[in-house]
Formats: structure tokens, sequence, C-alpha cells
């Protein structure tokens, strides 16, 4: 995939943790680094929302409509 350069501005500090990690060789430069954290939060954010959506389904109406017409399907089911 293609690469755009960008430029940014963080704060010292936390620029400093990532120079940290990228001489203790986790990353290979401040931009790999980078793009790992914003990758790993917008992967984190997604599953949230996903979370967050989840939790507005009504589990008795879910159960509901996972079961519509297995009535007819159960009596037609050998017994074991």
């Amino acid at each position: 995939m293609p690469k755009t350069k960008v430029a940014l501005t963080i704060d010292a500090d936390l620029l400093d943790q990532v120079d940290q990690l990228v001489s203790q060789q986790r990353f290979r430069n401040r931009s790999q680094a980078i793009e790992a954290a914003l990758a790993d939060k917008l992967h984190r954010l997604a599953k949230t929302r996903l979370a967050r959506e989840a939790a507005k389904l009504d589990p008795a109406q879910e159960k509901r409509l996972a079961e519509e017409g297995m009535a007819d399907a159960l009596d037609s089911w050998p017994e074991y």
C-alpha cells in the first residue's frame, strides 16, 4: 500500500517515549512506531463501536428472532 507523508505535532514527552522504543529496536523508526500505534487505536475503536452497538440489542428479542420458524423445523428433525 502506498504511504503518504504527513506532518504532525505531538507532546515532547510522548516523542521521547517513541524515540526510546526506536532505540530499543522495538520499531525501525518513528514513522513505523506511530503508524503501529495509530493502527492499533483505530482497531480498538472499531471493536468498541461493535460492542456499543451490540449492547443496544435486546437479548429476548434476538432469541425470538433466532428461533422464529424453528418450531416447524424441530418437528421434522430425527430423534437421537
